[in-house]
């Protein structure tokens, strides 16, 4: 008897399963979005696409930016890139890379990143 009733219900769900999902009205029951990207919102419809490939460290995007010309603007907008600059009127020496962007004197920026960008052991290229 149990036999007959489990035969009965395996093959009752069985038939009730469809190739389509589940409806309420004429949207899927579920939807799932990708992690970060939220629909009515303006940064899901302003945000780029990720790069491909695997993400750099900001060391070596600091070890990129000495490829371009030394004491030149387009190597300070380079490490502007990697760390946004915020100025502050008085800042104490630098202890590390991240402390450079408080420089209010762009020579003084770009003196300050060349020195830490610069001794970064070089990372291998993969």
């Amino acid at each position: 008897m149990i036999l007959a009733v489990a035969a009965v219900l395996y093959s009752a769900s069985a038939f009730a399963q469809t190739d389509k999902p589940p409806m309420v009205g004429d949207k899927p029951l579920v939807q799932v979005k990708p992690k970060g990207a939220q629909a009515g919102t303006k940064a899901a419809a302003t945000s780029t696409p990720a790069p491909k490939g695997k993400p750099q460290s900001i060391a070596a995007r600091l070890q990129a930016c000495l490829d371009l010309d030394d004491g030149t603007k387009d190597r300070l907008n380079c490490y502007d890139a990697v760390i946004a600059p915020t100025p502050k009127p008085k800042p104490a020496k630098a202890k590390g890379y991240a402390d450079c962007r408080f420089f209010k004197e762009e020579d003084e920026r770009l003196a300050c990143f060349n020195g830490f960008a610069e001794s970064i052991p070089k990372l291998p290229k993969t």
